[in-house]
């Protein structure tokens, strides 16, 4: 959830937990470079063209295009929210939580074992080195502490040490180290180059161009895919660049097209600058592995062996230093926000850096280095990013409905949201097929993500909610009902939406939450709400006897936040609401609620007089004495159905009002196809009582699919031959929205009479990709269908 103190994309904190904007293009393109090359240029290059053959540079462009669709999601909310935490930050503001920690707490990790990684391959360079050289890599330090481990723990020690002393100097020190290591391959390259142009027949390297098929480029990318996720490690720089909405965007693009030339081009002099003898150079490098590169270097150029073992040692030391920097920016931000102890957002007073989460960071990294298995838990970091980049683009969507204009972006993904939405099944693609693959990854994973929520219910939540939305007065019942009613305290009318609950919980045995938020001025500090807190009390009072008069378990919470959104969503996290029913102008106008609240709503419109009270008519006898209400039910099938057919029972088992159902046709069938879908919804739904219910339908033309104004027109003047008293409705109708639409929600004030909207809780960004999903396969399916009918007169015209 997002800090009620802060403008969307602005940094709210406190000067003392601020960081300093020291960098600039270039330092954040260096950055990023280094995390995407790492060793890995020189490490798993070798072993992708043993799978893939001279395929490989295919691989390579097919991941490129695939991390595009993530990496324009992270230049979007990269330039528009520009903050320590990258995507930990977006799925805060743009997921229910507890995505955020859950995010967090797999960034930090991959973060860290990345890191890890590079300390170990740092040390495993050097120590070839030396071996070529023919200095030992067999010493030991007090015959207890291998050289390797040692190298490994100091290398770490020393970009802890760099990153507290100074962002500035952190960027100097990456700018040079990542300068140097791009010399090493550009020598490379320009060497290989300069072989080919004197060898005519290199060309016959890439004859058996995929030696290994479809599946061996499959595989190939699989491997390397993780390396071209630098811009992760790029939007932790937020906070620290100067004018981050066009730097930002430029780095991650930069970046990504650099880093993919120069795999491609080792790629390519690799394998066509070398002629080993009776052995395709392809299979000669793919033999080899890891070390594959450097035994083609040691063909291609003298003292090839030592470029390559030079330049993996400064890609590693380069990449070292890129995700120390942004391990410690993820732990600084959840600190900040009270997803980690608030010790870690801690700034030193001199050097303006996160020196605790930098030191904690460098710690658990020299840990791993020193005494884990890194090269099994190196594999949950591929399916842990991938997560984490479902959650962003999920976040990209739901963000640009919540915040609007209210943004500034220095980027826009293009063809929203499409883009996101293929990120999402590409990123989960690839972690199904790591699955398939390397099942030790998502086991790590799995049980790194059971240990995060066993850390957030027991610790995080708690603390997180009592600082930005804390109880000051509690009161009820003590025993709880599995059926949990959360309702807002409106002092204007304080029992309109409690007659509605009162119903609802006799009908499931249910408990009703009643919330009182008192909201305090941002620049004011929430202590200043406490006084406040008496009165509040005082008024659930009235309430309290009209609902222990009908015999109702209940709850009653005052929250002080400086925003009545976060005080809700606490509040339905933390009570377990199953219903919400609040005001439906409310509603509507919170985004956020309606963007990231976990569970059903009922939006209560009043307008007219409400002359019912919803009291069960318990016979035949008393029910001649009241005159039943006409309860109209619009029904279109749709995704909030479900409750609207629950909300329907709810109200028609009074026995207050007579039942008519308005089904919603969308779709063009045939009658028979039409009855039979209606009667099979129904037969389906336990929920309401057959005798007394009349069953109607209209049927939207596609005119009015198109437009808006014109299907509620159609609805309205369907509507108003019932002469409704009470209308239930879904969330949506087809594409339209009771709650964005104005034609639509100028519809419901039409009516003069009150009005439920249900609206289904379901996980942010899927009801979207469900509704998209179902359009294609539309569209299939309409095209399909137009094919055969085109075969089929191709066909008889044939025949005669």
């Amino acid at each position: 959830m997002s800090d009620p103190d802060k403008e969307p994309g602005t940094n709210s904190t406190m000067s003392h937990n601020q960081l300093v904007r020291s960098l600039g293009l270039l330092d954040i393109l260096m950055v990023g470079v280094a995390a995407m090359i790492g060793g890995s240029i020189f490490v798993l290059t070798g072993t992708a063209i043993g799978l893939a053959g001279s395929a490989v540079i295919v691989a390579f462009i097919i991941n490129a295009i695939i991390t595009l669709f993530t990496a324009m999601a992270y230049a979007e909310l990269g330039s528009a929210m520009p903050e320590a935490g990258g995507g930990y930050l977006w799925v805060r503001e743009g997921l229910p939580r507890p995505n955020a920690f859950i995010s967090g707490w797999m960034a930090w990790l991959a973060h860290i074992i990345a890191g890890s990684l590079y300390a170990v391959s740092f040390a495993s360079f050097l120590i070839g080195l030396l071996d070529m050289t023919n200095i030992s890599h067999g010493v030991v330090l007090l015959n207890m502490i291998p050289l390797e481990k040692l190298i490994a723990v100091a290398s770490i020690a020393f970009f802890a040490y760099l990153n507290i002393k100074g962002t500035s100097e952190t960027g100097k020190t990456g700018d040079v180290v990542t300068i140097i290591q791009l010399g090493l391959i550009f020598i490379l390259i320009a060497a290989g180059l300069w072989v080919m142009n004197g060898q005519p027949n290199w060309q016959m390297n890439f004859s058996n161009f995929m030696p290994m098929g479809i599946s061996g480029v499959v595989a190939a990318m699989g491997l390397t895919f993780i390396a071209f996720e630098g811009y992760e490690v790029i939007v932790q720089t937020g906070e620290e660049v100067k004018n981050p909405r066009r730097n930002i965007p430029r780095a991650i693009f930069i970046s990504l097209g650099a880093v993919v030339v120069l795999y491609c081009l080792i790629a390519f002099v690799s394998i066509g600058a070398i002629f080993p003898a009776g052995i395709p150079s392809w299979k000669y490098i793919g033999i080899s592995g890891e070390l594959g590169i450097m035994k083609a270097a040691e063909l291609l150029v003298p003292y090839g062996a030592f470029i390559v073992l030079g330049g993996g040692m400064i890609s590693t030391l380069a990449a070292l230093n890129a995700t120390t920097f942004s391990s410690a920016r993820v732990a600084f931000a959840m600190g900040r926000n009270y997803n980690m102890p608030y010790q870690m957002s801690a700034i030193h007073r001199r050097n303006k850096t996160p020196y605790v989460a930098i030191l904690l960071s460098g710690m658990i990294m020299a840990v791993m280095a020193y005494g884990l298995p890194l090269a099994q838990i190196a594999v949950a970091a591929g399916v842990i990013f991938l997560l984490l980049f479902t959650q962003v683009n999920m976040a990209a969507i739901t963000i640009r409905r919540i915040y609007g204009d209210k943004l500034e972006y220095g980027f826009k993904t293009p063809f929203f949201p499409m883009i996101p939405i293929i990120g999402i099944f590409l990123n989960l693609g690839l972690a199904v097929y790591l699955l398939i693959t390397q099942p030790l990854s998502w086991a790590i994973t799995v049980v790194w993500v059971l240990i995060g929520f066993f850390v957030y219910r027991l610790y995080t939540f708690r603390i997180e909610i009592d600082h930005y939305a804390p109880i000051v007065t509690s009161e009820g019942d003590l025993e709880r009902k599995d059926y949990r009613i959360l309702i807002q305290y409106a002092p204007e009318d304080p029992d309109r939406l409690l007659k509605y609950a009162i119903r609802i919980a006799k009908e499931n045995i249910g408990e009703i939450n009643i919330l009182r938020v008192i909201t305090v001025p941002k620049q004011t500090p929430l202590s200043a709400g406490t006084g406040y807190a008496e009165t509040a009390k005082k008024s659930f009072e009235p309430l309290d006897k009209l609902l222990d008069k009908q015999n109702i378990l209940n709850h009653y919470l005052v929250r002080i936040s400086h925003d009545a959104s976060e005080a809700i969503l606490a509040t339905v996290e933390e009570q377990k609401i199953d219903l919400l029913i609040t005001d439906f102008e409310t509603f509507r106008n919170s985004k956020k609620i309606q963007t990231i609240l976990t569970c059903d709503v009922l939006a209560i419109l009043s307008e007219g007089n409400e002359e019912f009270t919803f009291e069960s008519v318990q016979n035949s006898r008393s029910k001649e004495r009241f005159s039943q209400k006409n309860l109209v039910v619009l029904y279109d099938g749709g995704d909030h159905s479900d409750v609207v057919l629950k909300a329907t029972s709810w109200l028609e088992r009074s026995g207050q009002f007579k039942v008519n159902v308005l089904y919603i046709n969308t779709k063009k069938d045939d009658e028979n196809e039409k009855i039979v879908r209606i009667t099979d919804v129904l037969k389906q739904k336990e929920y309401l009582e057959q005798v007394g219910i009349e069953f109607n339908e209209i049927t939207l033309s596609d005119s009015d699919m198109r437009y808006s104004n014109e299907a509620a027109d159609t609805i309205l003047s369907s509507l108003a031959n019932f002469q409704p008293d009470i209308v239930i409705a879904g969330a949506t109708i087809s594409k339209f929205s009771f709650f964005s639409d104005p034609h639509f929600i100028n519809l419901l004030y039409e009516l003069k009479c009150p009005i439920i909207i249900a609206r289904h809780f379901a996980i942010p960004g899927v009801h979207m990709i469900k509704t998209l999903i179902h359009k294609l396969k539309n569209f299939i399916f309409e095209k399909i269908k137009d094919l055969t009918l085109i075969i089929k007169k191709v066909s008889k015209k044939s025949k005669t």
